[in-house]
Order: C-alpha cells, then structure tokens, then sequence
C-alpha cells in the first residue's frame, strides 16, 4: 500500500482522469455534428450534466466496492452473476467496435498523405486493416510499452483542441457560424437528440473514473471531485472547440471533411500547419489504439481468469500479453471493418459510433443501478445515500436517453448482440451447475 506522502492529491489525479476522457473520440465528431448544424452544440451541455453524473456514480461504486471487475463487479451487486458476465461480454464488443472506429478515423486523417486511402471503399478498408494490425503487434510484449507509448502520444490530439478552444476565437465569424446553427430547420429536441450519441462518444471511459481511489490521499472527498472537475474541464473544451470550428470552416464543408481539425487549423494558418495538426492527430489514434487494444485484452482475460470467457482468453506469453486473446480480437475487428465498409467514410464512422455507445449503455446501466446495493452495503450515511441514489439515477436515466439517441438500427443490431450474449452464458451456467452435481 502507499505511503499517505506518495499518494495523489486533487490536481494530480483531476489531471489524469481528464487525460483518460480526451483521447481520440473527439476527431471526427465535427464533421459528425455538423450534418445536423451547429445547433447539435446544445447537445454537448445535456451530455455534459449526463457525463457528470456517471462520472460521480462510477467514482462512489469504485471506492466502495473492493471486488475486481470494475463495471461488471458493480452490476453483480444488484443483478448477480449473470450480468458479471453480461456486463463483461458486452463492454468487449464495445471496445472492439470502438477499435474499428477509432482505426477509421485514423485513415480519415490519413488521407492528405496518402491520398488513394479515400478513393475506393476497398482502399480505406485496407487502411484501416493495417492501422489496427500495427496498433496490436506491440501488445504483444506487454503493458509497460503500450502504457508508455500512450501516454505520450494523447498529447497529440490534446494539445490541438485545447489550442483551438483557446486561440481559435480569434479566428471566429458569428456569420459563418450562424449560418451553420439549423441548415435542416430541425426542431430543438431533435437536434439535441441527434447529437447525444455523438457527444456520449467523447465522453467513454468515464468508467474508469475511480480506479485510482487506493493511490489517492483523502479518496472519499477528492475522487468524486476529481471525477467532476476533469468531466467539467473536458465539456468545457469539447463545447468550446466544436464551436469555434463551426464558426470557421463553412458547414458544408465540415460535414464532408474527413479531418477536421486539420481542417481548421489550415483555415488558421496554412495548409503545412493543417498537415502538422493532421499528422499529430494520426500520432494520437495510433497510441489510443494501442492502449484500448490492451485494455480489451485485458478484460476478457480477467473474465477468463474467472472462467467467465473460454480459457484461451486467459492464456499469456513470456511478457504476460494474452497473445491468443489478442488475435482473436483482431479478427472479429477486421470481420467488422469489412461488414461496415461503406463508400463514406464519415457515415461509417457514425454506425460504428451509435453501435458502440448502444452497447456499452448496456454495463452502464447494469453497474450504474449496483449503485445503491453498494452504498447500503458499506452502511455510509443517510445523506451520502440519498445524494448517490439521486445522481445514480439521474446517471442511469441519461444512459437510457442514449440508447434512444443511438437510432433503431443501432438499438435493433446491439440488442441481437447482447442477447447472443445469454447463449454464452447459458453454457457457462450450465457447466458450473454441472460440477455442482457432481
């Protein structure tokens, strides 16, 4: 255990959670917004308040349930064991449909070097097969190389979006961006709507908010509040940025571009700036790649380890890498990227998106309602219940709005996967009920 002096304070760990949200998931969200207008923008404060409360809701459930698993421990709290696995099952299609489409925004901002990417559907698959083989391949020696490498190169999109919130105001034309507000004179409530899958995207993660809750001084105070502060800062800077582009670049431009802010930034300065932010960004999905590969190797291996997932998930190599696990994924990617192929790049990027937020809205909601079991458990007071209760399920409420935001198809695709999921399980039961008998 840490000693109190080597522990983490507010600042330092407010930092690292708003490092973990802003990752590669706000690349291509302006184009993807801005095929319903600037006014998608109110979509970012409705997933803002949202975001906050998961965020709050995941802290407590981190710091109060000890057991491993994360999301899927909190749901085994309320729902038993089936929605461990349930849970587990899910937030890997998850993780594996978010590898596909961080790899498509990738080759999105790929195009302005290698050109031929963009021409043909086939030319773009084939990138976005590569980009996710050698994202993989360094997995293979394990976490302390992935962890390293991603670390470094978050900063790529970081520093670019938080330049643009800040500097690009002085770029802003009220006109370009009026113009940009309601181009399909959408109602209000259908253009946030619109707009909450998208927004929710940038958001994932979040689940990830009290895992450091043992290497932090004073957790009960500074981890919710850690949660809250980078949640605030990251909206902030989300809200700030995707407005600032639709003040710049002309919204019909911005709906087709498949690298925005390279975009921008070329109408800043030059098309060589464009090119560098470009390149910076390409740097930043190459290294969340990398990391979210790990990370979903790493959850079907520890539900292997539980004998939850086929053991071949669970088997390493030399430098402790589920190797067979990894390859496995990497297949049932490359069956995705060619089953999602589509001849625009923006629109695959959108049914990947909505596929994905669908899904992981699955273990949210399964862990954000373990909230209250957890809280009854560790006996805290009437008034950290009633305040967890009330943001639980203001959390949990959110989740379900974007489920509805995910659009039928998403909705009718994602309930068929995670239905699948109660065949696994069924086997799984039917095995351990077996060597009950016996």
């Amino acid at each position: 255990m840490a000693s109190e002096s080597n522990k983490m304070g507010l600042i330092g760990l407010t930092t690292i959670v708003t490092v973990n949200m802003m990752g590669s998931g706000i690349i291509m969200l302006p184009a993807s917004l801005a095929q319903t207008g600037a006014i998608s923008l109110l979509s970012w404060v409705v997933t803002a308040i949202g975001a906050m409360c998961i965020a709050y809701a995941f802290a407590k459930c981190g710091m109060y349930c000890k057991a491993d698993g994360g999301m899927s421990a909190y749901s085994q709290e309320a729902h038993g064991k089936s929605s461990f696995f349930i849970a587990s099952y899910t937030y890997y299609v998850c993780l594996v449909i978010s590898a596909v489409a961080i790899a498509v925004s990738c080759v999105g901002y790929l195009g302005p070097f290698f050109p031929w990417l963009n021409t043909t559907p086939f030319h773009t698959f084939i990138g976005v097969v590569i980009v996710l083989i050698i994202t993989m391949v360094p997995n293979f020696k394990g976490p302390k190389l992935t962890g390293v490498i991603s670390s470094v190169t978050v900063w790529g999109i970081i520093i670019p979006v938080v330049g643009l919130s800040i500097a690009g105001w002085w770029w802003f034309e009220p006109k370009v961006f009026a113009e940009a507000w309601n181009p399909h004179q959408d109602t209000t409530i259908t253009a946030i709507s619109s707009g909450i899958a998208l927004t929710l995207w940038a958001f994932l993660g979040i689940e990830s908010a009290g895992a450091n809750s043992g290497a932090v001084k004073n957790p009960e105070r500074n981890v919710p509040l850690a949660c809250m502060l980078a949640t605030s800062f990251t909206a902030v800077v989300y809200i700030a940025s995707t407005s600032v582009i639709q003040g710049i670049v002309p919204n019909h431009e911005l709906a087709q571009s498949n690298a925005p802010f390279g975009l921008v930034y070329t109408y800043m300065f030059d098309e060589t700036t464009g090119k560098i932010v470009t390149g910076l960004a390409v740097i930043a999905c190459i290294g969340s790649l990398l990391g979210w590969q790990f990370t979903n190797a790493q959850v079907s291996k520890a539900a292997a380890d539980i004998r939850l997932f086929p053991k071949v998930f669970g088997e390493v190599n030399s430098s402790n890498a589920p190797v067979k696990g990894m390859i496995i994924m990497l297949v049932l990617e490359l069956l995705l990227a060619l089953m999602t192929i589509s001849p625009n790049l923006v629109k695959q990027f959108n049914v990947l998106l909505n596929l994905a937020v669908f899904i992981n809205m699955v273990p949210y909601i399964l862990a954000l309602t373990g909230l209250e079991v957890i809280l009854r458990k560790n006996k805290v007071s009437a008034s950290e219940y009633k305040t967890g209760a009330f943001i639980g399920t203001v959390a949990t409420i959110y989740s379900i709005y974007g489920v509805y935001a995910c659009g039928q198809s998403a909705v009718f695709w994602g309930a068929i996967v995670t239905l699948f999921g109660y065949i696994f399980y069924g086997f799984i039961a039917s095995r351990d009920a077996n060597e009950v008998i016996r």
